[in-house]
């Protein structure tokens, strides 16, 4: 993760902006949206909300044009900071993120460029602090990472049935600050963490992002007297 700023959607300050006028796109508003060519924004309306907005933008020509919406669900406690988020506390972790690669139970959708590895009976993601494997997928599941401390992919049928990795905590693991952030399918309610759409949406996604544009995932808020939230 690299530290972000996502702007609210009402003003914005200087001194992180520039000089982007509020109405321009989002992404125009932000210090930094990763260096590529597609960016994905999950905004909630404050740090405490549970649902919100996933875009996602295209940059063509210099600008940052629009290219889909779908309304979205954050963690049961809301957001929290990713670089103090602590494991299990049920919180979505805010800044800019990577999409390493995508997976699902279902197949990829057709015209899926992304790197797509399907859940089988022996897929798990390890979020057992004390294994060598911690936020990691894992088939089998690692001699060290005990089964109460890992998602069995394959038991999440709505929820895996399509998703891609947000690259939280993920290059160097800090065993504390949690593993297992997905964009995924909306399951009943809230996530344990993860951001969450519709299924079509996610199949949207996939059939849009292209790995060769470099697409990041920006987590934030929107709203409020500064119109800033830095992370």
């Amino acid at each position: 993760m690299r530290p972000a700023v996502v702007a609210a959607l009402v003003s914005a300050s200087p001194l992180v902006l520039g000089a982007a006028p509020a109405d321009a796109p989002l992404p125009a508003r932000m210090a930094d949206t990763g260096g590529g060519r597609q960016l994905i924004t999950a905004v909630a309306a404050k740090a405490g909300s549970t649902s919100g907005t996933v875009t996602w933008w295209d940059r063509r020509d210099g600008r940052w044009v629009k290219a889909g919406s779908a309304a979205a669900r954050f963690g049961a406690k809301g957001l929290a900071e990713g670089d103090s988020r602590k494991q299990g506390t049920n919180t979505t972790p805010t800044g800019l993120y990577d999409l390493p690669y995508a997976f699902g139970i279902k197949p990829a959708p057709r015209g899926t460029a992304y790197e797509y590895r399907p859940v089988r009976k022996n897929s798990w993601w390890c979020q057992d602090k004390a294994s060598r494997s911690y936020n990691r997928w894992t088939e089998p599941r690692a001699a060290d990472c005990r089964a109460a401390h890992a998602e069995h992919l394959i038991s999440y049928g709505k929820q895996y049935a399509y998703a891609l990795v947000i690259g939280f905590n993920y290059r160097r693991p800090v065993r504390s600050r949690g593993a297992g952030i997905f964009l995924h399918v909306n399951g009943r309610g809230a996530t344990a963490g993860c951001v969450s759409v519709s299924a079509d949406a996610m199949r949207r996604i996939l059939k849009w992002a292209e790995p060769g544009r470099d697409p990041h995932l920006a987590i934030g808020t929107a709203g409020g007297p500064t119109a800033i939230t830095r992370y």
